[in-house]
């Protein structure tokens, strides 16, 4: 599953659930790449067409949130910062965690 230049146009109360539709379509790979930035574009209500500007953290602590609940599917997160600047993070599988040598769940924390 591809999704490029998207999720910074959907409104905060629907990107979770726009993601998750993403990854249960995704059969093994979710390419994300989302605009971290305010559009040029206006809307004609004269709202910027990035109505969700967020920054690169944000998106991937979303997306570490859902990608749990699909731990077969490998997510590369791509967020533009800026017409030539990426923050690319490495793909990840959210299965893989658990089995991470330096996972550790300590007694009363979960």
């Amino acid at each position: 599953m591809i999704c490029f230049d998207v999720l910074e146009h959907v409104h905060i109360l629907d990107v979770r659930n726009v993601l998750v539709d993403i990854f249960r379509n995704a059969a093994k790979l979710a390419i994300i790449n989302v605009a971290c930035y305010s559009a040029a574009a206006l809307l004609p209500n004269g709202e910027n067409a990035h109505i969700t500007v967020r920054q690169p953290l944000w998106w991937k602590g979303l997306i570490d949130s859902i990608s749990v609940d699909f731990p077969n599917v490998a997510v590369w997160l791509l967020c533009s910062t800026g017409w030539h600047n990426t923050t690319a993070y490495a793909i990840w599988k959210a299965g893989d965690w658990a089995a991470q040598d330096g996972f550790v769940v300590k007694d009363g924390f979960y």
